[in-house]
């Protein structure tokens, strides 16, 4: 049986727009959209609020208190649980820079998590981990361990090599020592790359890319800045089109300024991502990242005891209001956190209100926080009953 939903406002179809339209969805599955009203009485009518894809967060450490470093299978499974609340509905935790050996027993123990959590479907679903480190530059390792920082040699890859359906992809430095060959061999073992915490030129991040590179991590931090006769990571970042770019946009990491240009010049390929860590969705406190304190004072991002920015604690739908607060589009910091990190991770059938796709959606307020998120057409969390059932509806609150 299908369900016709109809929406005042959807963004996340083909076109790329906003404004009324209608989605049919069978089983898990969208199986047709459109513009304007339906041709027949919906099932689920949406008078309020922002119909759009499910939020998907490409780079997140931990939340509620939780750091995905040292988690067991009941906390990855309770963060699982309780980011539906905030409309991501697909995450990529990220384990910063270790020995490689913790590092694989870190992955390995979340990819065991992962497998469990995400076969009843109820809770976000969870990606493959994002490895940050240990190849990274000494002079841009941001909240990273100095004394852990290697070069990317064939012996130290090899290990996160075996662990390839277990990876989606690995920050490190191209100026590295070995870094091309590690590049390449990460790729070709189906791993992608990004470049970040990184002191490289421009020609270093091209020659990443031509080497298989298609990331950027956290645009702006913790890399070399542009300057006209030496542009740097960010140089490379924001004109070379085979990238995509990371950015936090919390309202501390990026000016607006800096973020309206980096929609500018790198238009379709800006990722929002929040980089969060055990300190999201908490009070103020102290928190941990990768074994390390991190102190949280309210209005302040995390900080490390020697003051260095340590993630951050904001939210992915609230990282879209400060986008829209810096100047970007609605539908452009919508798909910023929907498609584009769908494209970039390779999900073809996320991120996108198109038939075939997963019927995975948030409904967004008029500040751009989530409402009420489903998983795969069923209904998983609500944060109040916006949502009301047409004239034929039987299963709003439920199944669509």
């Amino acid at each position: 049986m299908t369900t016709l939903v109809h929406a005042q406002r959807l963004v996340g179809l083909p076109d790329e727009e906003s404004g009324e339209g209608w989605i049919e969805v069978d089983g898990d599955r969208i199986s047709d959209v459109g513009r304007g009203a339906p041709s027949r009485t919906p099932e689920v009518v949406l008078d309020e609020g922002i119909l759009a894809p499910g939020l998907i967060d490409a780079q997140i450490n931990g939340a509620f208190s939780v750091d995905f470093a040292d988690a067991g299978a009941d906390q990855v499974r309770e963060v699982a649980v309780r980011m539906l609340s905030t409309g991501v509905t697909a995450m990529v935790p990220t384990f910063i820079t270790a020995t490689v050996d913790q590092l694989v027993a870190q992955v390995t123990r979340y990819e065991a998590a992962r497998r469990t959590s995400n076969a009843d479907g109820r809770a976000t679903r969870l990606l493959g981990a994002h490895v940050e480190g240990p190849f990274l530059s000494p002079r841009r390792r941001g909240a990273h361990r100095e004394a852990l920082l290697v070069d990317p040699t064939p012996g130290r890859i090899a290990p996160l090599l075996e662990l390839r359906d277990a990876i989606s992809y690995v920050t490190l430095a191209p100026e590295r020592e070995g870094a091309r060959e590690a590049i390449e061999a990460f790729v070709a073992a189906g791993i992608r790359v990004a470049v970040g915490h990184s002191d490289a030129t421009d020609d270093q991040v091209r020659a990443a890319a031509d080497a298989g590179a298609t990331l950027v991590t956290h645009l702006y931090n913790a890399q070399s800045p542009f300057h006209h006769r030496a542009p740097g990571v960010v140089g490379a970042a924001l004109t070379d089109p085979r990238l995509t770019v990371g950015m936090i946009v919390d309202g501390h990491h990026v000016e607006p300024a800096a973020v309206r240009l980096a929609f500018v010049a790198a238009a379709g390929r800006v990722m929002l991502v929040t980089d969060a860590v055990a300190a999201l969705g908490m009070p103020p406190g102290v928190y941990e990242l990768g074994g390390d304190q991190l102190e949280v004072i309210a209005g302040s991002p995390p900080l490390r005891a020697d003051g260095t920015i340590a993630g951050a604690d904001e939210p992915l739908d609230a990282n879209l209001g400060h986008a829209v607060d810096s100047g970007i589009t609605m539908v452009d910091a919508i798909r910023a956190a929907t498609r584009t990190p769908a494209d970039a991770l390779g999900l073809a059938d996320l991120g996108r209100l198109e038939p075939g796709a997963r019927a995975d959606l948030v409904l967004l307020g008029d500040d751009l926080r989530a409402r009420t998120t489903w998983l795969g057409g069923a209904r998983a969390w609500s944060a109040d009953d916006t949502i009301h059932e047409g004239p034929d509806a039987t299963v709003a609150s439920g199944q669509l």
